[in-house]
């Protein structure tokens, strides 16, 4: 063993057997360890320590021993200790399993869906369990047709007898055979249990249920592989336990019921057990949790099981208080020599009790007891006996008598149950004691452990058998190894002449024999034997070195135990007794000529023959091993104490397996497994293809390490032991200098981030310390200037808000003059304006009547002058007038000036018409003018007095201003004494609001109740409206019930009494003569139209022989073309399918429904049935599917709207019938419509089986993917390890598995939809074969430990990802809510899938991750997760904790113990599922095919389509 600094190792220790440790150093010899659990540093030989493997403990232990890295008694032990504290209680060894007893009940373990999930499973496919070796045990039975055998061993209180009872439970369930007895076969056998116990187990110091006697229970099955019978058969009764006990044990189960039996008790004279001497050596009379009275009834019920009549009971229960009182029985010496009589009346009383009880004389009871006969050649002496010898002969009494009493009992189970004698296979379940070690140990245990050694011996060699098995399979050399053997340990005890066994026997047959001369004697002769030695301190005691270790025997009670004299005069006394049941206990012996009344048996020979017997048994079977542990002697759950399990898995033949192994090949892996864990060691052989060869790489390795002493195998490579301890030794080499270099780079990188680190940290914090002064003188600059600012915005502000106040103030007054002075002035100016108006008005008028006074006065001026200038002229003129020429002259000058004159004259004459149109125009200008200013005026007028009235107005504002003003300056008195009121009214608004939300709150509350009442009151209408419905529902289904079930009674008294039938026949027939000859026996019409020209000439024209003749032919035309429409695939024409619409045109054509018989209904249904059976079940089911679902739709609708019985009652109309014969056919009517009802019963049950083979069917063409696609294959696995180097090349996840689900799924739509199966079916079996998917990958994920893995998990979630996109590209009308059916395995596989799970508590796993599953399962999953990809942990140790105290809390609730998920096989529908939700099909628009229209009865179908 190569060990190194930080190698993990086990050394002994005294208290825990091994401890957990580290290599720290050397020194000399020895090794310098801590150990792990207390720190404490030790020294240590090399010799005595083994390697350990951390990543073992991490996973929580391998459910197989033979994986383990190191297989060794520590790391065996540890490995039990891991999976116990997990509640993982079975563990294989190879082929063998070791139970460890939990101390509390897990029936989520046992249930009826375990079975289930373990029938027919590979062996170590699944989790270890007791259901797997009994599984294992059936199948190689069915296969092989040769007889299988159990053995279950182990020491007391290790749970032999429960497993016993669960290997039976099994072999019942996967055996078990319907009968129509109520008490079958397995039932029995079950319950025999119960009587056994009571009668064959004790309270021992180990065990309050311990059996004190071995069983080999033998089920017989026939060929079929149903159990056929059984037979029990039963090994060494402790029979000294009947009259010797030790405190604190007790005696056998049985006497302490009968005391506590009440009535009965009292019937016999008995009370409490501290009052019988057989009892009361121990104070233990009760047992913990268990009452005698209750397990009285139990036992009780258990014999009535078995049928054990009730008088053979009570004769049961007297004979056991009969034993009890005779151990009450004590002796005195007598009046003569080495004589004894009865010590006292109590005695007496006991004595004559007793006697009762037997119903045997009691003076012949007291003789027997008190006296033996010898027999002489010269006659009988009687000899009497002492004291001692009474009490001998009285404790012998009473142990044959209960020996049997137990050996009647099993007869009669054996008989009971009932042998099968023609069975050639059967299982055999041996319960037998395991291997003893006591402070004292007598001759009990030396006949146990002698059982242990004949059966250890049969252990290693199916041990080294399977060894051998294992090294032929994979075809390696194997023939160097020996066959560890313990045939001298046999030949010790059991060979003659000198065995222990035949020297105790010798020694025995002598009356004078003492345990010392036995022993003397053994000594003498096998002193040399290196088995043997002599106890230090006795002389009489010897020592055997056994399998298990050395065991010290004291020889005290040895010859006595060993003798088992029958009494002569026992058996006659009680073969003698009146009670037949204690007769036939004692039948009367064979009359032989015997020197002594005793007859000499030897137990212990006794022993060896049976055992010989069972050997021979066990080697004419296969053998399967169970191997049963106590983990305490405390009998307390979750409690491991190392050095007792030690001694139990030596004594168990379980390190004695270990050891045959380390003598050949200890290690085992595959290919995969090795590589996995060593691939490190030669890297440079992967190419990084996925299709490297593992076997060749593995040789690589091992030639490249030098290494010997191997073997490649065809899937495994063979270590001896040690070698794999060099592997981890380079393992750990290579990793050491991987984690140095990693370490060197890592504190490179370290150091090199801590300079980088500090230095941007020195800078950073200079630039701190600069920032901070900066900031410091900045905060100060800008506080300065802030203040400053401040300073400034504040003055300014004062000075803006004062001058913006006298501004405002000046503005307003000045507003106010300047509006005043305005108005003023406007008022002024417009007075000026008229003023100056009226004055230019009144100056022109007062100008113009000037200028035309002037012109006026300058007119006659001119005239006047004028005047004047022509009378100078006139007188000038005058004055040359008088002249002559002057005359002419002035003549001529006159007459011109005549002309100018008169020119002007017109001229003037002109202007003045000009000028006084002009001064017209102009005057009505001016008056125009004159009246537009008489209204400018008016108008000035009313804005004057306008204006004088605003100044009224204003004044008077100025006025109210003015006392506004003296009111303000009143004002801030009173808006002190309103700020007053107002805080007086805040307060008491604050109180109002207060009260007021609280109010709101009140109202919302109310409201919200109101709301949530009115929601319960309209859901409580909802459903009483619902209710109502499925009441009026539920009523019209009880009537077609009661109308079904009547026509069931009509047809079972039409079945049992044809006679009256016939009779009721003619009766009606006569009372209504020949009008009703369509209802006579011959049923001519059934299917037939009926029309008044066929309905009364067929009682006038056809003779009665010739009309069932016509009827019969009619029927075979009508049986022929059904026959051939089921048989033939006439397809479908627009969906619809032809076959059930012709099938139903026809029968309401025949009016098959209006007749009482159902021959034609029965005939269809045959026929489909025919041709599921016949034909291709993936092209028959769906195309039936279809058709008989439509069909039953037809038929539903049809019935609801009773048509047939409408149709009924026209043909009455048309028939013509007298009232009083239609009222009669309505009576008819009313029961000839029920064969209908019976006929939609047949579809019904016709639909629900097709869907459901349809459903099976697709589970198993699922079941060998679902097998393979819930874990990963290996070449994904290794890649993805391989891919977290950095010279690994990652790999995509194998989705083939999934794609051939997919591809799956996509054939079954189509397949459905080719055969037009309606979308309700193809939802109901999309959603069924989803709920099976999450029902199986769920549960292998909770059973197989090597699923429960990271990379696993992430191998699944994708697959469900594809069913997803799948699921949604199906739609919802195929699909409907199937991706909810995969809820648990989502969820579980999420779970493993996440990274931290330690950080995870179980509130959010519970809540947030896995809301749908329950604590079982999370706690299932999170004791098998290992993480193979990053080496992650589970969840902590306190979320762990948590779920198992759950779990024993809730321990009691059977119906949520298990964590298996069960698959649901009803049917997901009715028939009004299947009426509304299927649409309506028309059947008469449907083609009759050709080959169906050459049939006479089908022309109405040709007819109606033409």
């Amino acid at each position: 063993m190569n060990l190194r600094k930080g190698s993990k190792v086990w050394v002994e220790d005294k208290n825990l057997a091994w401890v957990a440790a580290e290599v720290t150093g050397f020194a000399g010899k020895h090794v310098q360890l801590l150990l792990t659990n207390s720190s404490k540093k030790v020294l240590a030989s090399p010799e005595k320590l083994f390697l350990r493997d951390d990543d073992e403990e991490e996973h929580g232990g391998v459910d197989d021993m033979t994986k383990l890295t190191y297989l060794h008694e520590p790391g065996v032990l540890y490995n039990l200790e891991r999976r116990y504290a997990l509640n993982d209680i079975y563990t294989y060894t190879g082929s063998i399993l070791i139970a460890v007893n939990p101390f509390t009940k897990l029936p989520h373990l046992y249930n009826v869906h375990m079975m289930e999930q373990y029938k027919g499973a590979p062996f170590g496919e699944l989790s270890p369990h007791v259901f797997a070796v009994a599984d294992a045990s059936y199948r190689a039975m069915m296969s092989e047709s040769r007889s299988q055998s159990i053995l279950v061993s182990g020491e007391s209180g290790a749970g032999k007898t429960e497993t016993t009872k669960l290997i039976m439970q099994y072999l019942t369930y996967v055996g078990g055979r319907a009968s129509g007895d109520d008490r079958t076969v397995e039932q029995q056998v079950l319950e025999s249990n119960p009587l056994l116990e009571a009668f064959g187990n004790a309270r021992t110091i180990r065990n309050d249920n311990s059996s004190r006697f071995g069983k080999f229970v033998e089920i017989q099955f026939d060929a079929n592989g149903r159990i056929s019978g059984a037979a029990i058969r039963t090994y060494l009764l402790e029979r000294s336990r009947v009259v010797q006990i030790t405190d604190p044990e007790r005696n056998y189960h049985c006497f302490y019921q009968l005391c506590a039996s009440g009535r009965v008790a009292e019937k016999y004279n008995l009370d409490h057990p501290s009052h019988f001497h057989y009892l009361n050596q121990s104070k233990t009379y009760e047992l913990d949790g268990i009452s005698n009275a209750e397990e009285y009834m139990k036992t009780r019920r258990a014999m009535e099981i078995v049928g054990i009549s009730h008088e053979d009971q009570e004769a049961i229960f007297r004979t056991l208080a009969a034993i009890l009182h005779l151990g009450n029985v004590e002796f005195s010496p007598g009046k003569e020599h080495d004589s004894s009589i009865v010590k006292d009346q109590k005695s007496s009383f006991h004595m004559q009790t007793a006697a009762n009880l037997f119903m045997c004389d009691v003076n012949l009871l007291l003789a027997t007891l008190c006296t033996r006969t010898i027999q002489t050649r010269e006659g009988s002496i009687v000899k009497a006996l002492d004291c001692n010898a009474a009490v001998a002969s009285r404790d012998a009494l009473a142990k044959t008598v209960y020996a049997r009493l137990f050996d009647w009992l099993v007869d009669k189970i054996n008989r009971s149950v009932g042998q099968d004698l023609t069975s050639q296979i059967q299982i055999g379940v041996l319960d037998i004691y395991g291997f003893e070690c006591f402070k004292c140990n007598s001759f009990e245990q030396f006949c146990i452990n002698f059982a242990n050694e004949k059966l250890q011996q049969h252990f290693n060699e199916h041990v080294f058998k399977m060894e051998q098995e294992e090294y032929q399979k994979e075809e390696i050399n194997w023939s160097y190894i020996e066959f560890i053997d313990n045939q001298d340990v046999l030949d010790l005890i059991e060979k003659k002449p000198i065995g222990i066994i035949a020297l105790l026997d010798e020694a025995c047959m002598f009356p004078k024999s003492t345990h010392e001369t036995f022993s003397t004697k053994l000594f003498q002769n096998l002193c040399a034997h290196p088995r043997l030695e002599k106890a230090k301190f006795s002389e009489t005691d010897f020592t055997i070195s056994h399998y298990a270790g050395k065991v010290t025997y004291q020889t005290d009670t040895f010859l006595d135990k060993n003798r088992d004299y029958v009494v002569v005069e026992h058996c006659n006394l009680l073969s003698s007794s009146k009670c037949s049941f204690v007769a036939g206990l004692f039948p009367s012996p064979p009359e032989e000529s015997s020197r002594s009344s005793y007859k000499f048996s030897s137990v212990a020979s006794r022993f060896k023959q049976q055992l010989q017997a069972l050997m021979e048994t066990l080697k004419s079977t296969e053998p399967h091993y169970i191997r049963c542990v106590k983990p305490n002697s405390l009998n307390q759950p979750q409690k491991f104490e190392n050095t007792s399990i030690l001694h139990q898995l030596r004594c168990g033949g379980v390190l004695e397996a270990v050891r045959i192994s380390l003598a050949g090949y200890p290690t085992q892996r595959t290919y995969s497994e090795f590589v996995d864990r060593f691939g490190l060691l030669a890297p440079e052989y992967w190419d990084g293809s996925c299709s490297y060869d593992e076997k060749a790489w593995t040789e690589k390795i091992l030639r490249g390490l030098k290494l010997e002493h191997f073997q490649l195998g065809r899937t495994k490579v063979f270590l001896r032991a040690g070698k794999i301890g060099i592997l981890d030794s380079r393992r750990a080499e290579v990793l050491d200098s991987a984690a140095k270099c990693i370490q060197c780079r890592l504190r490179t990188f370290i150091a090199r981030r801590n300079f980088i680190s500090l230095r941007a940290a020195a800078n950073a914090v200079q630039a701190y310390c600069r920032g901070c002064f900066a900031r410091k003188i900045y905060a100060e600059k800008r506080e300065t200037a802030a203040a400053i600012s401040i300073q400034k915005y504040i003055r300014k502000w004062l000075l803006r808000h004062a001058y913006s106040k006298l501004l405002s103030v000046a503005i307003i007054v000045q507003s106010n003059i300047r509006g005043f002075w305005t108005r003023q002035r406007f008022l002024h100016g417009k007075k000026h304006r008229a003023a100056i108006i009226i004055q230019a008005w009144w100056r022109m008028r007062m100008f113009r009547s000037a200028i035309q006074r002037y012109q006026t006065s300058i007119i006659a001026i001119q005239c006047h002058w004028r005047q004047k200038l022509a009378k100078r002229e006139l007188r000038r003129l005058k004055q040359e007038a008088n002249e002559a020429g002057a005359l002419r002259l002035a003549k001529n000058k006159l007459e011109k000036q005549l002309e100018d004159l008169s020119w002007r004259l017109n001229l003037e004459k002109r202007l003045r018409i000009s000028n006084e149109e002009a001064k017209l125009s102009e005057i009505s200008k001016l008056q125009k003018v004159l009246e537009s200013l008489t209204l400018e005026l008016d108008a000035a007028k009313l804005a004057t007095i306008n204006e004088c009235n605003k100044n009224a107005v204003l004044l008077n504002q100025l006025e109210l201003s003015m006392k506004e003003k003296s009111a303000l300056e009143r004002e801030p008195i009173a808006i002190a004494e309103l700020r007053k009121e107002n805080t007086l009214l805040k307060g008491s608004l604050d109180t109002l609001e207060k009260k007021n939300s609280v109010l709101e709150h009140e109202l919302i509350k109310a409201q919200r109740d109101n709301s949530d009442t009115i929601k319960k009151l309209m859901e409580t209408e909802e459903k009483c409206s619902q209710l109502q419905q499925n009441v009026q529902s539920l009523e019209e289904k009880l009537s077609l019930l009661e109308d079904e079930n009547h026509v069931l009674r009509q047809k079972a008294l039409r079945v049992s009494s044809k006679n009256n039938r016939s009779s009721l026949d003619k009766a009606f027939s006569e009372k209504y003569s020949g009008v009703l000859a369509l209802a006579q026996t011959d049923q001519k019409p059934i299917f037939e139209s009926p029309t008044p020209s066929k309905l009364l000439p067929y009682s006038r024209g056809l003779s009665e022989s010739h009309r069932p003749k016509l009827t019969a032919e009619r029927h075979q035309e009508n049986y022929e073309f059904l026959s051939r429409c089921i048989k033939e695939d006439v397809g479908f024409i627009d969906g619809k399918p032809v076959a059930a619409c012709i099938m139903y045109r026809c029968l309401l054509h025949w009016h098959a429904f209006e007749s009482e018989q159902t021959v034609i209904f029965d005939y269809i249904i045959e026929g489909i049935n025919e041709v599921l059976k016949v034909g291709d079940e993936n092209i028959t089911l769906p195309y039936w599917l279809s058709n008989a679902s439509a069909l039953l739709c037809l038929l539903q609708r049809n019935l609801r709207s009773n048509d047939f019985l409408n149709g009924a009652t026209q043909f009455s109309a048309r028939s013509g019938l007298p009232g009083r014969v239609v009222h009669g056919l309505k009576s008819l009517f009313k029961y000839t419509g029920y064969p209908a009802i019976l006929f939609k019963q047949q579809l019904n049950a016709c639909v629900e089986k097709i869907f459901g083979l349809i459903r099976d069917n697709l589970k198993k063409e699922l079941s060998p993917l679902l097998g393979l696609c819930i874990q990963a294959p290996k070449s994904s696995r290794q890649a993805g390890k391989l891919s977290r180097s950095p010279g690994g090349v990652p790999q995509q996840a194998h989705n083939s598995v999934w794609e051939s689900i997919i591809k799956f799924l996509d054939s079954l739509v189509g397949h459905l939809h080719e055969k037009y199966v309606p979308s309700f079916f193809i939802r109901k079996l999309i959603t069924q074969v989803f709920s099976f998917i999450n029902i199986s990958l769920f549960n292998s994920l909770l059973l197989r430990r090597e699923c429960c893995t990271f990379s696993n998990g992430e191998y699944v979630k994708s697959g469900l990802a594809e069913l997803e996109k799948w699921i949604v590209g199906a739609t919802e009308e195929h699909a409907g809510a199937s991706w909810h059916e995969l809820s648990y395995i989502r969820q579980a596989v999420g779970f493993l899938v996440i990274h931290q799970k330690r950080k995870k508590s179980l509130e959010e796993i519970m809540q947030d991750l896995c809301p749908a599953l329950t604590v079982r399962q999370i706690y299932r999953i999170c004791t098998m997760y290992w993480d193979d990809k990053y080496g992650t942990h589970s969840v902590s140790n306190e979320v762990v904790a948590q779920m198992r105290e759950m779990l024993n809390k809730d321990n009691q609730n059977l119906t949520s113990n298990s964590f298996l998920l069960d698959d649901d096989l009803s049917i997901p529908f009715s028939i009004e599922d299947i009426d509304m939700e299927i649409p309506v099909i028309d059947p008469s628009d449907v083609e009759l095919p050709k080959f169906l229209s050459e049939f006479p009865c089908a022309r109405f179908l040709v007819l109606h389509q033409k």
